[in-house]
Formats: C-alpha cells, sequence, structure tokens
C-alpha cells in the first residue's frame, strides 16, 4: 500500500463538499432498477453509460473510496487490489466490474497507472453518483459500497460501509453473482 505523506491535491473543492459525516442510506432498494449514468472511463478512455450493459450481463458496481492518486482509504486499497486480482474470474461469468471513484480524470489516471488496473475505473469527481446511491461521505470523501445488478438491471444485493464491515468480500460478490 502507497504509504507517501504527500496530501497534495487532498484539500479541494471535492473535499469540502464531502467533508461533514452523511451515513450511507437504504433508500435503494432491492429489485428495482439500478439508477442510470454515464460516466468517463479512465481506464479504457471512453465514456460508460450504464444502461448499455442493461440486458446483456450482470454487473458490479464497486463505489470505492479514494482521496487523491497518492492517498488511499486503508479499507478500500485492498478491495481495489482484490477487485483488479479477480476481474478476469468476473469476465469468466460473464460479469463487469465497473469501479467508481471521486478522484478527477488526472488523478484516475494515475490510479490506472500505479495500480495496473484491467476493470473500468470511472471517474466522478462531483459526486453526483455516490450520491444517487446514497452511499454517505465523511472526512472529504464519499464511502465505498457494493452493487450486484442482474442481467435487467435490477438491484440482487448492496453492501453499504460500515466500520465493522468495510466493503464486501469477493467471494460475497461472486456467490451473489452465481445466485441471480
Amino acid at each position: 500500500m502507497l504509504t507517501s505523506t504527500d496530501f497534495t491535491g487532498l484539500i479541494n473543492q471535492r473535499f469540502f463538499n464531502n467533508f461533514l459525516p452523511i451515513p450511507a442510506t437504504n433508500q435503494i432498494s432491492l429489485g428495482n432498477v439500478a439508477p442510470n449514468f454515464i460516466l468517463p472511463d479512465i481506464t479504457n478512455n471512453r465514456n460508460i453509460k450504464l444502461s448499455d450493459y442493461f440486458h446483456q450481463k450482470p454487473i458490479v458496481l464497486a463505489f470505492t473510496r479514494i482521496f487523491t492518486e497518492k492517498q488511499y482509504c486503508p479499507f478500500c486499497y485492498p478491495h481495489i487490489i482484490s477487485l483488479n486480482k479477480y476481474y478476469e474470474r468476473f469476465l469468466q461469468l460473464g460479469v463487469e466490474v465497473l469501479m467508481i471513484t471521486s478522484t478527477d480524470a488526472k488523478q484516475s489516471e494515475i490510479v490506472v497507472k500505479d495500480l495496473g488496473l484491467k476493470m473500468p475505473l470511472l471517474s466522478n469527481p462531483d459526486c453526483r453518483v455516490f450520491r444517487i446511491y446514497h452511499t454517505g461521505q465523511a472526512l472529504g470523501a464519499p464511502l465505498p459500497a457494493q452493487f450486484v445488478l442482474d442481467k435487467t438491471g435490477k438491484i440482487q444485493y448492496k453492501h453499504l460501509f460500515s466500520f465493522i464491515d468495510h466493503n464486501a468480500t469477493i467471494d460475497q460478490l461472486l456467490l451473489k453473482i452465481l445466485s441471480i
């Protein structure tokens, strides 16, 4: 894990917009169609429209917490590495993994390169999509969350951040995918 104490880029508008704690909420119900969005995919240099995947394949939406290209959430960093490690396994099962971060495009490009990300990393610096999914926020960045969508785009599983259970494990995500 990166252990740099370089806080360059940490204090910005996004930091102030997400400073006050807002807990994640259960406002998005299982069985509902996931809210649509369009975000830039930094890994593959294209735009991703979520609904383009509907009726094609299941999707894992992995909202992650990266403060800057140099500062990762200690709970999210191992999760990012695990998702990247098992990305090909998800693809073999016919599932797309879309990781969503609040870092801007420039910071996200560095993250993709430094971590060797294979999965799409979607940049959402205004945190609009994090808010649509009610992931919560604290100390300058939105909180992590994971959602599993079936082929029709309906939410079949969600995991919201808590201090007891930070992120869904790879096994939890794979088990849910295999059950839909």
